[in-house]
């Protein structure tokens, strides 16, 4: 066996536990996306390029099989909301972003109340009386008498 061959024979024995061969760190968790991100993109660009082959292949023989296109394109939208949601999360992770306006749709960072583009409120206003528990009769309108404590 030349010192190149990388393959082991059948009966060698594996490498012993105190090798001093120590596992490799855990990555960071944005690493982890970054690489996610990658293999997602290139499986959404080989699924889009399969499908459009498929169904080319399909229309030169004047056979379309509808059934297995739509196979094909879930699994094509499968993976590309998939790679859309890792790509969010990393965007998130990059801008310090928290979301976005509901009115304007620009983008806030965590704890912002108000939109700093249009000015609307970020958080839903809820009034008072409708924080209590949820089988809780309204409060009494204003200038009633206070019900007996009881």
């Amino acid at each position: 066996m030349s010192s190149t061959d990388l393959t082991a024979s059948p009966g060698a024995a594996p490498p012993p536990a105190g090798s001093g061969a120590q596992p490799p760190a855990a990555p960071a968790p944005t690493v982890d996306l970054q690489r996610r991100r990658d293999e997602l993109s290139a499986r959404v660009a080989e699924l889009q390029w399969d499908l459009g082959g498929l169904v080319y292949e399909m229309a030169i023989r004047d056979q379309i099989r509808v059934d297995v296109i739509v196979r094909r394109a879930a699994a094509l939208q499968e993976a590309d909301a998939e790679l859309q949601e890792v790509e969010r999360i990393l965007k998130l992770e990059e801008t310090g972003m928290a979301g976005v306006c509901g009115n304007c749709g620009s983008p806030h960072s965590t704890g912002a109340s108000f939109c700093w583009q249009c000015g609307r409120p970020l958080l839903e206003h809820v009034p008072t009386h409708a924080i209590g528990a949820s089988g809780s009769a309204p409060p009494p309108p204003a200038g009633s008498p206070p019900a007996p404590a009881g």
